[in-house]
C-alpha cells in the first residue's frame, strides 16, 4: 500500500493482527458495515460498472473448469487477449491526455446532468494511468462503447471506498472536477464482474463468501488493481486453507509480479514454495516429474535445506540437465543458469573432482564459474569453527550457498598426494543426532572418494557386537562396484579424542579390494553403544563425532 493513504478498516492498520474475519473483542462489528452496501440511505454517489465483453469460457468461481490448471489456462487467455484490447483503445485514445488517475473521461451528454466521472480500467493497467478527454469526447466515448454488453448500477458511499482503497481516496479526493461528481463510472471485461462485485462487499463487510481458488484468486488480482491489501490478505489466508496440489502451488508462484510484491501475498507464496520443497524432498522417486516443471518449482524445490538428494554434486548435474531440456539454446540456458540457477547450487559442498567440472563446462559463463569455484574452495580450507560461524551468516541470505543440506550421502574433505605413494587422507565428520538416528540398526554413507582411479566410500553402522551381546559402533571402507578389478589398499581408521583432540588410530589393515566388497570394524571404539553415546563420551567434540580415513595403494 502506497504511503499517505491508509486502509482505515485494514486490522494491519488499526490493530497488530492479522485477523480480518473474526474478533472476541467487538472491534469487528465497529467495522462491519454490510447493512449500507449498495443502499441508497447510506450511500453518496453511485457506481455505473459497464461490462465489456471478453472470455467468459470460465467464470471465475470454477464454472466449467475442470481443475485450477483449467483456470490458469483461461486466465492466461483472458489477458491476452485483453491485452490486445488494450493496445487497440490507446490508438483510439492516442491524443488525449494523460492525468494521475486510472484512464478517468467525461461523459459529454451527462455534463449537463448529473457529472460523472468514467474510470476506463483493464486488466493490463496498473491502476496509475488516467485519461481526460479534452476535444471531442463524444466521438472516443462512441468508439469504447461498442463493446459494452452489460451495465450495473450500485449505490457506494465514497468515505467507505476511501478508506478501503488509496485508488478510490484518488478518485474522490483529488481536487478535480471528477472528484465532485456523484456517478462515477468503472468499464471493466466480462470476466472480472464477479470479482469486482466480491471486492465491493468486502469493503464494507470485511468478509468473503468465496471458498474456490478459482475465485478467490480473482478477487486477488481485483484487490491487488485497486489497491485493497485487507482484501488481499482475506484472500491470501483463504487459499492457504485450501488443499494445495503442484499445480496450484505453481500458480501462485507465478501469480504477476505486482502481487508477489505485495506484503499480503508473500505468507501464501511461502507456503506454495514449503508445498513443494516437502512434496518432491526425494527426487530419485519423481525426477521426471520434477524435470517438467517450470523455473518457480524448481527454484522452490532447490532453495530447501531438506532436500534428499545423494550428494551437492547430484543437485548440479541435475540443475544442468533441467536447463539443457528447457534451454536448448546455450544462449538462453547460459543466461538462465547465471541468472537464476546458480544461486541454488551449493558448491562448497561439491567434491573437487566436480568443481573441476564446473570450470570446463560450456554451459556457464566462465567468470561465473571461476568465482564460483574459488568461493568454494576458499570454504573448504577453513577451519571447522570457521566453515560453522560462515554458515551460521549465511543461513538468513536467499542463496545458503555455505549451508549443508540433509544429503543421502554425508560430505567429506579428502587430501590426496600422488608421491612417495598414492594416498588420500579423508574426513568424514558426523553429527551426534546422526549418530543418535543409527540406532539399532542403521548406517550412514559418505561421498564417493577417489583413489588411483577407483571410487571408495566410508560407511558408519550401528551393529551387533557378536562376542560381548550389545550395540556398538562400526566403521567400513567400500569400493564402488566396476566389473572385476582388484585393488590392494592400506587403510588406517582414526577418530579425535579428548582430552588432547587429537586424531588416534583405531583399526589398521590391508585389504585387497574387488567389485562392491567393503572392509572395516565392527567395534570401532571397543565400547556399548551407550557408552559411545554418553554426555561424557571422548569422542563428541561440540556434539561432532570427527572421523579420519588413510588410504594407500599397495604396488
Amino acid at each position: 500500500m502506497k504511503k499517505g493513504v491508509l486502509d482505515l478498516f485494514d486490522p494491519k492498520t488499526v490493530m497488530d493482527s492479522d485477523s480480518s474475519e473474526g474478533s472476541k473483542n467487538g472491534f469487528l462489528s465497529d467495522r462491519d458495515f454490510g447493512f449500507a452496501f449498495n443502499d441508497s440511505n447510506f450511500s453518496d454517489r453511485t457506481l455505473r460498472i459497464e461490462i465489456v465483453d471478453g472470455m467468459a469460457e470460465c467464470k471465475s468461481d470454477g464454472e466449467g473448469c475442470n481443475s485450477i490448471s483449467d483456470w490458469a489456462r483461461n486466465r492466461k487467455r483472458r489477458r491476452e487477449e485483453i491485452k490486445k484490447d488494450n493496445a487497440t483503445e490507446l490508438s483510439v485514445y492516442r491524443d488525449e491526455r494523460i492525468l494521475d488517475l486510472n484512464c478517468t473521461q467525461f461523459d459529454a451528454e451527462d455534463e449537463n446532468q448529473d457529472d460523472e466521472a468514467v474510470a476506463m480500467i483493464g486488466d493490463s493497467q496498473s491502476g496509475n494511468e488516467a485519461v481526460q478527454d479534452n476535444s471531442s469526447p463524444t466521438s472516443s466515448m462512441d468508439c469504447s462503447m461498442d463493446a459494452v454488453v452489460r451495465v450495473r448500477t450500485i449505490h457506494i458511499s465514497s468515505p467507505i471506498l476511501a478508506a478501503r482503497s488509496p485508488f478510490f481516496y484518488k478518485l474522490f479526493s483529488n481536487g478535480m472536477r471528477e472528484s465532485e461528481q456523484r456517478r462515477v463510472t468503472l468499464r471493466i471485461n466480462a470476466s472480472e464482474e464477479a470479482a469486482l462485485m466480491d471486492l465491493l462487499s468486502f469493503m464494507y463487510s470485511n468478509t468473503l463468501s468465496a471458498n474456490t481458488a478459482p475465485a478467490l484468486l480473482d478477487i486477488l488480482m481485483a484487490a491487488d488493481k485497486y489497491e485493497v491489501a485487507s482484501c488481499m490478505r482475506s484472500c491470501s489466508r483463504k487459499l492457504r486453507n485450501l488443499p494445495m496440489t503442484p499445480e496450484s502451488a505453481l500458480l501462485y508462484l507465478e501469480l504477476p509480479s505486482s502481487i508477489l510484491m505485495a506484503e499480503a501475498v508473500q505468507p501464501l507464496t511461502d507456503a506454495a514454495k514449503q508445498f513443494l520443497a516437502a512434496r518432491f524432498k526425494d527426487i530419485t522417486k519423481c525426477q521426471d516429474e520434477v524435470l517438467n516443471l517450470p523455473l518457480a518449482g524448481i527454484e522452490a524445490i532447490f532453495s530447501s535445506d531438506d532436500l534428499q538428494m545423494a550428494s551437492e554434486d547430484a543437485v548440479y548435474d541435475f540443475l544442468l540437465k533441467w536447463a539443457r531440456i528447457h534451454f536448448p539454446k546455450l544462449e538462453d540456458r547460459r543466461e538462465i543458469l547465471g541468472r537464476r540457477l546458480i544461486r541454488l547450487i551449493r558448491f562448497p559442498f561439491m567434491t573437487c573432482r566436480k568443481l573441476r567440472k564446473v570450470l570446463t563446462c560450456i554451459d556457464f559463463d566462465h567468470d561465473l564459474a571461476s568465482k564460483a569455484v574459488l568461493d568454494a574452495l576458499f570454504f573448504k580450507a577453513e577451519a571447522p569453527h570457521r566453515q560453522r560461524s560462515l554458515a551460521a551468516e549465511e543461513s538468513a541470505a536467499i542463496s545458503r550457498c555455505f549451508v549443508e543440506r540433509a544429503y543421502k550421502y554425508r560430505p567429506v574433505k579428502v587430501v590426496e598426494f600422488e608421491a612417495p605413494r598414492q594416498q588420500c587422507v579423508v574426513f568424514l565428520d558426523l553429527k551426534r543426532e546422526e549418530c543418535a538416528n543409527l540406532f539399532p540398526q542403521g548406517r550412514v554413507y559418505s561421498q564417493a572418494f577417489h583413489l588411483g582411479g577407483q571410487g571408495f566410500f566410508l560407511s558408519a553402522h550401528c551393529n551387533m557386537d557378536q562376542q560381548n551381546n550389545f550395540n556398538c559402533f562400526g566403521l567400513f571402507l567400500g569400493m564402488q562396484e566396476k566389473g572385476t578389478v582388484s585393488f590392494s589398499v592400506e587403510y588406517e581408521f582414526s577418530a579425535r579424542a579428548k582430552p588432547t583432540e587429537e586424531y588416534m588410530s583405531k583399526y589398521k589393515g590391508n585389504y585387497t579390494f574387488t567389485g562392491g566388497k567393503a572392509v572395516g570394524y565392527r567395534n570401532l571404539f571397543a565400547l556399548s553403544w551407550q557408552s559411545f553415546m554418553a554426555e561424557d563420551s571422548l569422542y563428541f567434540i561440540n556434539d561432532i563425532l570427527h572421523l579420519r580415513a588413510e588410504l594407500t595403494i599397495k604396488h
